[in-house]
């Protein structure tokens, strides 16, 4: 494997940083995850821009151009032979002293590595998840901002922590209001009739990309999209609960807290956006070759 790091690409086992790194030390820097379907890049401009986005909001300048950093990720891409899988891309705030002062960094650290990726065992997609609500509540997002997707992710980690411990593979997390933000690495849909919603960005939840291309899929469908508050009586009340993440791409939930959701399989609408998702992620992508 091989792993793009200061500019150029070295062997993983070589793919070393500095223990003064802030990324390390304080969680200090930003990401993207990106899937490859079929040698292209699925949406690698909307990442890149998001990724600039975050960096924007914690005052840290990427230290490459847009087209150089977009073109650095398909140079590792191509160098793998990478046709179907996953890429991390990451920019740390790069080596700085042990105190909190960002501005002693000299340099963001720019790291891209792809690998393959399966988040959930192939079965569930077919049987559906079930999950359990945690008492981790998110970050308020005036603590740190969901929409920032940012290295500092302890507290997904204790949320997914609980989901473990409570024999669940995920998890819903509520905000400091009791309503639903996401799940500990995904966003969070309903179905109720015609209607599809999801808790707005304010709620604690991450603007997913996935998240978002459903919300651009679904009225292709016939289907009303909304960001709204819920709570977890929605969830259990709903006809259809589905989740939604780079790694997750679209899987149906047929359980909440011992609540069986609507036939207890995952539903119609669900399979109908996943197939609809599964043909858009072959129309847009960027080209490894």
């Amino acid at each position: 494997m091989k792993v793009y790091l200061s500019g150029k690409l070295v062997d993983k086992k070589e793919a070393k940083i500095s223990v003064f790194d802030h990324g390390l030390l304080y969680g200090d820097g930003v990401f993207e995850g990106i899937r490859v379907y079929d040698g292209n890049i699925f949406l690698l401009e909307r990442h890149v821009d998001r990724l600039y986005a975050s960096a924007q909001a914690i005052c840290m300048k990427i230290p490459m151009s847009h087209s150089a950093l977009t073109k650095a990720v398909v140079k590792t891409c191509k160098a793998n032979r990478m046709k179907n899988g996953y890429i991390r891309l990451v920019v740390t705030r790069g080596v700085g002293t042990l105190g909190l002062n960002p501005y002693l960094c000299k340099k963001p650290e720019v790291i891209i590595i792809v690998s393959a990726i399966q988040l959930y065992p192939e079965e569930l997609y077919k049987k559906g998840l079930s999950i359990i609500t945690v008492g981790t509540m998110r970050n308020h997002p005036e603590a740190i901002n969901p929409r920032i997707k940012s290295l500092n992710y302890l507290n997904n980690v204790m949320a997914k922590i609980e989901a473990i411990h409570g024999g669940v593979l995920e998890c819903i997390m509520l905000n400091p209001l009791g309503y639903v933000a996401e799940a500990s690495g995904d966003n969070v849909f309903i179905v109720k009739g015609k209607r599809i919603i999801t808790p707005p960005t304010w709620c604690g939840a991450l603007e997913g990309i996935t998240r978002e291309v459903v919300m651009e899929l679904a009225p292709e469908l016939g289907y009303d999209v909304k960001e709204d508050v819920l709570t977890r009586y929605d969830l259990y009340t709903a006809d259809e609960v589905f989740l939604t993440g780079t790694a997750a791409e679209i899987i149906g939930v047929v359980n909440i807290d011992r609540r069986m959701i609507g036939k207890g399989k995952p539903g119609t609408v669900t399979q109908k956006i996943a197939d609809r998702f599964s043909a858009f992620s072959k129309e847009a992508g960027t080209p490894i070759m």
